[in-house]
C-alpha cells in the first residue's frame, strides 16, 4: 500500500486524458457539460446535447451534489508548522463537516454579515467520490475518486470560540464554499501547485506532492471503515500556510495547476436579524479568534504578507 509519494504505479483517475466536467445555470436550468481540450474549439463547453458555449459568459452552478462534506483540519506541513509549530500536526487526520448549504459556484458571492470581523480564505483541493464506498483499503480507495476540483474553504472566524470543536458556523454559513469550476481526472495532483489569490496576488502557494502529509487515498480509507461515502460526497484536502482575514469588495481565487481556478467576491450583508435580539452565542474578537484570523506572520513567507498588504491597499483606493 502506498501511503506516501510517489506512488511506483500511477493511478487511472490521475492518468491521462484529462476530462473536465461543469454544469451550468441556462435558460432557468441545469445543464452538464464537458471542457474542449483541443481542436478549434478548445477552451468552449461542450453541453451534453451537443450545443457549444463560450466558457466565461456562463453563470457556473457547483458541480457536486453531496450528501455530506467532510474536511480535515491540518494537511500542509507549511499550515501545521505555523499553527503547531511542527512539520506534522497529528499522528492521524482529524475531521469537521459542512453541510451541503454551504456550496457556491464558481464566480459567486462570498456573504460577510456586518457583525463578522474575521472572514478567512484557504484554498484547497476538493476529492469527489464517484461511487458508493466503504471498508476499503488505501489502494483500493483510487477507484472511488470521481476527480478533483478547486475549492475555497471560507470560515467566519468569530465563531471559533462557540463553534471550536464543531466548526459549524465558522466553516458551515452560506456561500462559503465556492468549488469548481468543474470536475477534472486525468491529471497528477501530485505534480501541480495550488495557490490562493487576493485581488490578483498570491497569498498562499504549495506544490501538493511536496507538502501534503496524507493523500486522498488515504484519508478515503480513513473515513469510510465507519461512513459510508457516496456518490458525489465532497472531501476538501486542507490548505497551506498563510490563511487570512478578507474584506467586502476583494476577489478570492484558488488556483490549482493542471486542474482550475475557481472565483469568488466577498460581498458585505447585514448582519442577521435574530443577532440583534441577543439569540444565540455572538460573534466574538478573542485571543483565540485573533490567533487563527491572524495567524503567525513570523513562520510564513514574506512575500505573502506582502502581496496580502498590496492587495488590501489595493481594495482601499
Amino acid at each position: 500500500m502506498h501511503f506516501e509519494f510517489p506512488f511506483q504505479t500511477l493511478p487511472a483517475v490521475l492518468c491521462g486524458p484529462r476530462v473536465e466536467r461543469r454544469r451550468v445555470l441556462l435558460g432557468g436550468s441545469a445543464f452538464w457539460g464537458t471542457l474542449v481540450e483541443e481542436g478549434p474549439e478548445a477552451g468552449r463547453l461542450r453541453l451534453d446535447d451537443g450545443r457549444l458555449l463560450d466558457d466565461e459568459a456562463q453563470a457556473y452552478l457547483p458541480p457536486v451534489t453531496p450528501s455530506k462534506i467532510i474536511a480535515i483540519h491540518i494537511s500542509y506541513s507549511s499550515r501545521s508548522q505555523e499553527t503547531r509549530n511542527k512539520p506534522r500536526p497529528t499522528d492521524t487526520p482529524t475531521y469537521f463537516t459542512k453541510p451541503p448549504s454551504s456550496l457556491n459556484g464558481h464566480g459567486g458571492q462570498i456573504l460577510k454579515p456586518a457583525d463578522c470581523r474575521y472572514l478567512n480564505y484557504e484554498g484547497e483541493y476538493a476529492v469527489v467520490i464517484g461511487r458508493n464506498c466503504r471498508n476499503v483499503t488505501p489502494d483500493e480507495a483510487w477507484d472511488y475518486i470521481e476527480g478533483f476540483c478547486p475549492a475555497l474553504d471560507m470560515g467566519l472566524q468569530d465563531f471559533r470560540d462557540t463553534d471550536q470543536g464543531s466548526m459549524l458556523r465558522v466553516k458551515g454559513a452560506d456561500t462559503l464554499l465556492p468549488i469548481g469550476p468543474g470536475i477534472v481526472r486525468g491529471v497528477n495532483l501530485f505534480e501541480q501547485t495550488l495557490r490562493t489569490y487576493v485581488n490578483g496576488r498570491v497569498v498562499q502557494e504549495a506544490q501538493i506532492g511536496e507538502e501534503a502529509i496524507w493523500g486522498p487515498h488515504y484519508v478515503i480509507a480513513d473515513i469510510a471503515r465507519h461512513i459510508t461515502l457516496l456518490a458525489g460526497d465532497v472531501i476538501l484536502m486542507g490548505t497551506p500556510c498563510h490563511s487570512r482575514s478578507v474584506d467586502p469588495g476583494q476577489i478570492v481565487e484558488c488556483e490549482i495547476t493542471g486542474i482550475g481556478r475557481v472565483r469568488g467576491t466577498v460581498t458585505a450583508v447585514d448582519a442577521p436579524r435574530a443577532g440583534a435580539l441577543g439569540v444565540g452565542h455572538q460573534p466574538t474578537d478573542s485571543p483565540e479568534v485573533r490567533r487563527v484570523a491572524l495567524g503567525f506572520d513570523e513562520r510564513v513567507p514574506d512575500r505573502f504578507k506582502e502581496n496580502l498588504r498590496c492587495a488590501r491597499e489595493t481594495a482601499q483606493a
